[in-house]
């Protein structure tokens, strides 16, 4: 999970169009829905919100963060909307059917939190919840793994992470003979070539020792 800046991105137009009281998400035409995507894509790319897997290989759904059962005023706010992979074991589909009770708050939500204050990266491919963090900030963080299902100690999302990473885990066993600034420039240029790749926020982390 990393922080994602919906300020950054205007507000799909055809969203005006649907008005909760009146209609339901399925309403919505397959253009808006199209529209809806290309809007997400330019604030997430084309990874998953909440695992930051690659959407192309993990399949696709438009996820309300808050559900529209429970908050129907919402179902067409853009606020409320993020791109998540189609996959049933984690993610959005994973809060909304598999998690069981919770409340939508305990959650870090990739626009309103920064995801960094709460874990690590792993180059195992898991992700710990920081240390230092008030109880309030612990629950939040450790809800926030358990509903989207982000760390089962085995698993897809920790394999997918882990191969990912085993690159970048490599690059830094090779460079100890660097001096600071070569380090430096190697892992800047390193980190902007990685910007767009999947589980960015763990090769983030390991490239820079977070």
């Amino acid at each position: 999970m990393r922080k994602l800046d919906r300020n950054g991105v205007t507000a799909p137009e055809c969203l005006v169009n649907y008005q909760y009281t009146a209609q339901n998400w399925d309403d919505i035409t397959a253009l808006d829905r199209a529209e809806i995507r290309r809007h997400l894509e330019q604030m997430q790319g084309r990874r998953c919100a909440y695992c930051e897997g690659p959407l192309d290989a993990l399949g696709q759904h438009i996820e309300h963060f808050r559900r529209k059962r429970r908050f129907p005023q919402l179902t067409f706010a853009w606020a409320n909307l993020y791109w998540s992979c189609d996959q049933t074991d984690s993610c959005g589909h994973y809060k909304d059917h598999g998690a069981g009770a919770y409340n939508v708050d305990d959650l870090i939500e990739p626009c309103a939190d920064n995801p960094d204050q709460f874990f690590r990266f792993r180059t195992d491919g898991t992700i710990s919840v920081r240390s230092g963090l008030d109880p309030a900030q612990q629950r939040r963080a450790e809800e926030t793994l358990r509903v989207f299902n982000l760390n089962p100690k085995w698993g897809r999302l920790r394999n997918m992470r882990k191969a990912a990473l085993s690159t970048y885990v490599s690059l830094v066993d090779g460079v100890i003979e660097f001096s600071v600034g070569e380090l430096q420039e190697f892992f800047s240029r390193e980190l902007s070539e990685a910007a767009a790749q999947p589980f960015f926020t763990a090769i983030r982390h390991v490239l820079t020792q977070l």
